[in-house]
């Protein structure tokens, strides 16, 4: 589903123009053929700013696309062995950048650490019976 059109600027002038008039959101609404949501969101921002034109976004568009995100972490589920470093180099036919701070910033956010697995210490029967009995001990 994309994203739906914008308003024109003249349709919500339109809407200012018959807000003061003192014409109820639901009346406007009907007369432009305009859903009451839209109405009542044209009406707030022309009250906060003053403007009803579209601001400018804040910051800059992420380097990865969406579509490279779920393919990067199908590749890193796949092979948890990889380096942050070697990945782009895997990649490069796909829509993953080269770049590898920007693959391990992205891996980082989906919840990918680059840490070590913790070693588990050789348990022997007789040893597991002991951690055993120390845990019932230490129970109240």
């Amino acid at each position: 589903m994309g994203r739906p059109q914008e308003l024109s600027e003249f349709k919500c002038v339109i809407v200012i123009g018959c807000h003061l008039c003192n014409k109820s959101i639901h009346e406007i609404s009907l007369l432009l053929n305009i859903p009451k949501l839209t109405v009542s969101g044209i009406i707030t921002k022309w009250k906060q700013l003053g403007t009803t034109a579209t601001q400018p976004q804040r910051g800059r568009p992420r380097k990865m696309t969406k579509r490279g995100q779920c393919m990067l972490k199908h590749t890193v589920r796949r092979s948890r062995q990889l380096s942050a470093e070697s990945l782009p180099k895997d990649l490069q036919t796909s829509c993953i950048l080269k770049i590898s701070t920007i693959v391990h910033r992205e891996l980082h956010g989906m919840g990918f650490h680059g840490q070590a697995a913790v070693s588990k210490p050789y348990i022997t029967k007789c040893n597991a019976k002991r951690r055993m009995q120390c845990c019932k001990a230490s129970r109240h």
